[in-house]
């Protein structure tokens, strides 16, 4: 964001692994844009996520790549390299902290679901978290934040949640990576470029049985 840094920005980050990146991702960042008037929304690849130690994580170059490309067709998105750029644990705290240290007159916006709301008070330092950026969290359908616990341990957060009015949509990471493994598609699930480049890179593959359609499915598909 060239010349970026000398004025007053409305910024709102999402973080993750973005492996892969996927509608849901999107879904949240275009509405907040929207619904904030945000100036730019930065997409932060995390190097080695410190809450997932045991899970491998698809190469920084294929998740970096993926997220390049979900945010070319989109003026109010940007690509982040702050925290795959630099050695881990990589904490939400200190990403932010890096940001802030370049963009020293904007205002940051930390765009999570609210599933994450409901952990983030075991988050590394929470309050940290809420003293840089005001906390923007998508509701979920027929789910209520439990406000009461929250407060205990962070006094006056509803003083720094802003409520997004999104479109909820169960797409997970997790998920989209199982169904490639399983030879199911992900086809609607996340952009066009991204299922070729699962694809021509062959990522997620494993050696759990491949999906096989029966006679009848077989049978169904041919006379639609």
């Amino acid at each position: 964001m060239p010349g970026d840094a000398t004025r007053d920005l409305r910024l709102g980050v999402i973080g993750g692994t973005f492996d892969p990146p996927h509608y849901g991702h999107l879904v949240l960042a275009e509405n907040a844009a929207v619904q904030l008037e945000l100036d730019r929304v930065l997409f932060v690849p995390a190097g080695q996520p410190p809450h997932k130690p045991d899970r491998p994580i698809t190469e920084a170059r294929h998740r970096v790549a993926m997220v390049e490309v979900v945010v070319a067709d989109n003026a109010a998105f940007r690509f982040s390299r702050v925290d795959v750029e630099r050695s881990g644990p990589h904490y939400t705290v200190d990403m932010l902290g890096i940001l802030q240290g370049r963009y020293p007159s904007a205002t940051f916006f930390f765009l999570i679901g609210g599933d994450s709301l409901a952990e983030f008070v075991n988050w590394r330092d929470p309050a940290g978290i809420l003293e840089q950026a005001q906390l923007v969290v998508m509701r979920r359908p027929g789910w209520r934040a439990d406000l009461t616990s929250l407060r205990e341990v962070l006094p006056g957060i509803e003083e720094r949640l802003t409520w997004l009015d999104a479109p909820h949509l169960e797409i997970s990471g997790t998920d989209l990576r199982r169904r490639v493994a399983q030879g199911l598609p992900i086809r609607y699930l996340v952009p066009p470029p991204i299922e070729r480049y699962v694809r021509e890179h062959r990522l997620y593959r494993s050696n759990v049985p491949t999906y096989q359609p029966t006679n009848r499915q077989k049978h169904h598909k041919e006379t639609l």
